[in-house]
């Protein structure tokens, strides 16, 4: 072959070259690595009403005191030693439905009362002791509150009917002395009150089943498969009004103030500290939940978001095409940098730099002023101009953008199962309603895209067969 002619068949085959793949090397802006990932978690606000039956208190008490459920055996110390033994179930009712103020106690018993009568003189004891057989059934009325976790009663002894004549042994034999036992039974009667106070102070310590409940509620939960986001809630405080009697149920109306924020990567760690949960008493606690949520997308997680949007798509102007294969994105200059690593009429790296923005009818982060950063905008108008122009760039731009509808949707999804009869613990049952979630601004940090999201809902827990 003559040489021109090799020679304008290598021009040529340069030309077609060049006209359909292009290399550019532009510079790579570096990050920013002088803001930390610290920013400003507000405090939420979330209403916990909490009712028990007045039936798990009784079955409490009953499984607490069964069988002889007080002895004293000392007859030294204030002259009586006694022993009594429940003799059927216990009854705790609401003593007035219409004032819910206290409870009434209906316990059938029999008993046995040593009463010691006389004195010590020179050093001579002269004492005589009785022994009393009970059997009957008291009703006691108790004022009630709540302290420390504990509800606490107040107990006063109100009537005593007997089921069989109170007897006395005389020689051997059991003799009726009603018209004895009914004044004796103003000694023993306290440390009846006290017992069935103990009883139910233990039964209903609430602290244990509530921090139960929260554990498992603050426990991070998975709200997007796809995104791996996940929302965690940290208790700060846990507010409570007074106990309040209505009907056959305890209202105790609790409230727990929070950090919530929602996390993009692995399951994060929970940070809930039972040891750190103080209990706090309050005259009123409004009824609605206000949370504010922290969304955390970092930019790794972001960037496997927006390279799904440039799967399979070209990117074109006339007979040249690009692909996109890879995506990352970072902070500089409180803007926001993509990377864009491109395959086909031009191989190589490409940055744009832009703001990002939401956008509250699409539920979008997008980025606003979106361009090429100026040595690969310099570089693209020697070697792609095709490529730098603003139709291509638009086209782009729709693609560098992520929806969080989903994510809202499905967080919202995912947050009323645990609003819809959730169980956390046996006998414990969550319930409630949320209204929209709202979007209220963006923080850029070093690693991280930073959303701060609004919600107003209720909750209620209700305890039914509390264990």
């Amino acid at each position: 072959m003559p040489k021109h002619i090799f020679a304008l068949s290598l021009l040529c085959l340069l030309a077609i070259s060049c006209s359909t793949t292009q290399k550019i090397d532009t510079l790579k802006p570096e990050p920013d690595d002088a803001t930390p990932l610290v920013y400003e978690n507000k405090t939420s606000f979330i209403n916990i009403p909490i009712s028990v039956k007045l039936k798990d208190i009784e079955n409490q008490t009953n499984a607490l005191l069964n069988g002889l459920i007080y002895e004293d055996n000392d007859i030294t110390d204030d002259d009586i030693e006694m022993k009594i033994w429940k003799l059927a179930p216990i009854t705790i009712q609401n003593e007035n439905a219409s004032s819910g103020e206290r409870i009434k106690t209906i316990l059938p018993l029999k008993a046995t009362v040593k009463y010691r009568i006389g004195t010590k003189t020179l050093g001579v004891s002269l004492y005589n002791t009785q022994e009393f057989n009970l059997n009957g059934v008291i009703t006691l009325s108790s004022d009630v509150a709540l302290n420390n976790w504990k509800l606490i009663t107040k107990t006063q002894l109100k009537s005593l009917e007997w089921n069989e004549s109170p007897t006395m042994v005389v020689f051997g034999k059991n003799v009726p002395v009603t018209y004895l036992m009914n004044p004796a039974v103003q000694i023993f009667k306290s440390k009846l009150e006290k017992s069935i106070d103990s009883a139910i102070e233990k039964s209903m310590d609430f602290k244990p089943n509530v921090l139960a409940a929260l554990e498992k509620v603050c426990m991070p939960f998975q709200m997007n498969e796809a995104y791996e986001s996940w929302l965690r809630i940290v208790p700060v405080e846990i507010y409570s009004t007074a106990a309040k009697l209505k009907n056959d149920s305890f209202l105790l109306q609790m409230g727990m103030k929070c950090t919530m924020e929602t996390l993009i990567g692995q399951k994060p760690e929970s940070k809930f500290d039972a040891n750190k949960i103080v209990l706090k008493p309050v005259i009123k606690i409004p009824n609605q939940i206000t949370a504010n949520i922290v969304a955390v997308s970092t930019y790794q997680d972001a960037s496997k978001i927006i390279r799904k949007n440039f799967s399979g798509q070209e990117f074109e102007s006339g007979s040249k095409k690009v692909k996109v294969q890879d995506v990352a994105i970072w902070h500089k200059d409180g803007k926001m940098v993509i990377a864009l690593e491109m395959t086909g009429s031009v191989n190589g790296k490409i940055y744009l730099a832009g703001y990002p923005q939401y956008d509250n009818k699409t539920r979008e982060i997008y980025f606003d002023h979106l361009d090429y950063v100026l040595d690969t905008k310099s570089k693209l108008m020697r070697t792609a101009n095709w490529l730098a122009q603003g139709i291509v760039l638009r086209k782009i731009q729709e693609s560098c953008r992520y929806s969080i509808q989903a994510n809202l949707d499905e967080g919202k999804e995912t947050m009323m199962t645990y609003l819809k009869n959730y169980s956390p613990i046996p006998g414990v049952y969550v319930n409630g309603k949320m209204d929209d979630i709202e979007f209220d601004k963006i923080q850029l940090t070093k690693n991280a895209i930073i959303a701060f999201i609004k919600v107003n809902g209720q909750i209620n827990i209700a305890v039914d067969g509390l264990k």
